[in-house]
């Protein structure tokens, strides 16, 4: 017989599946993941891959990808599911990193770049003008590099956005809204909001950006028809490209994980996507906002090729992602 005052015992957690489990490189592999290592640590660049604990940074890093933040490593807000520290960074920007970033990855040999940001909510401008002049710079040194941000919601200022449309004049602009409208309030920091995200996207296509982006996180108890419902509303602001991957804990003191997604779930997604007129949908256990063959597909439709995403998935050149 249970005590009156005896606790129910606690679901269990469920058990990571064997297709998240992540293979280490070896040989080549492990000799360009130790490369690009030393490299950003030289030039002291912040890489997303490990303030975030992305699963894919071996793979991405082995294969000359690499995912750096810019305006710094503390971010204003404290999302549930982010990792990346929080705090107050008291209104500090190094007037020097855009000249570093352009003449950072002027050297690289890039094709293809996707830029992020923490967010800045302790500036009058959420860091507009700074992401815009960064993005001058990196043209500047390299004209023939593609360049696609990843950014907060600027508080909802519609001109803060303007500013990195039409001063920055990225090739991609991508802002995420994270998790379906129901989980906003449990997983996104409280100063978020799902139908902001979605009008940063409307402003920025608003603005003359060709193309838009957000990404979903799923396992963190959405259902299936909830996860349509978003993708829906997304397609209905015109945004061009959508990605759909697992959600992780990075800590114990995250949000936790209520479900792996099952692969053919997320092919479900993929083709509802296709279907709702999405141009590509990149929809899987390890996708995340930043995914190669998302950038290649879009590379392809900036130069004007019209060949298949996974026909070249890598691309002639290396793909470096500065992301959030």
């Amino acid at each position: 017989m249970t005590a009156p005052n005896a606790k129910a015992p606690s679901a269990p957690k469920p058990r990571k599946p064997d297709w998240l489990r992540v293979r280490l490189p070896t040989g080549e592999a492990h000799e360009r993941f130790t490369g690009l290592k030393d490299t950003i640590q030289k030039v002291d660049l912040h890489t997303v891959c490990e303030e975030a604990r992305c699963p894919n940074i071996f793979e991405c890093w082995s294969q000359g990808t690499a995912t750096i933040m810019i305006l710094g490593e503390t971010c204003t807000r404290g999302c549930r599911f982010c990792s990346v520290a929080t705090g107050n960074p008291g209104g500090f920007v190094d007037p020097r990193e855009p000249e570093n970033v352009g003449r950072t990855l002027a050297q690289l040999e890039l094709a293809y770049v996707v830029m992020t940001m923490v967010d800045r909510d302790d500036l009058l401008d959420g860091g507009a003008a700074h992401v815009a002049q960064t993005i001058r710079r990196i043209k500047h040194y390299s004209p023939e590099l593609l360049v696609e941000v990843l950014l907060g919601d600027f508080q909802g200022v519609r001109r803060d956005v303007e500013t990195v449309v039409r001063e920055g004049a990225p090739d991609v602009f991508a802002h995420n809204v994270e998790v379906v409208p129901r989980l906003q309030r449990t997983v996104r920091d409280a100063r978020c909001s799902w139908e902001r995200s979605v009008e940063v996207l409307r402003w920025a296509k608003a603005a003359g950006s060709k193309l838009t982006k957000s990404s979903i996180m799923v396992g963190l108890g959405e259902t299936e028809d909830e996860v349509l419902d978003a993708m829906e509303r997304l397609r209905d602001a015109d945004v061009d490209v959508v990605t759909l991957g697992q959600y992780l804990q990075p800590t114990k003191k995250h949000a936790e994980v209520q479900r792996f997604v099952e692969p053919a779930e997320f092919e479900r997604y993929r083709e509802a996507g296709e279907a709702m007129g999405f141009r590509f949908v990149a929809s899987g256990p390890l996708v995340r906002s930043s995914y190669r063959a998302a950038e290649v597909f879009l590379q392809g439709v900036i130069t004007g090729r019209s060949e298949a995403p996974h026909a070249d998935r890598y691309g002639k050149k290396k793909h470096l992602s500065i992301v959030e």
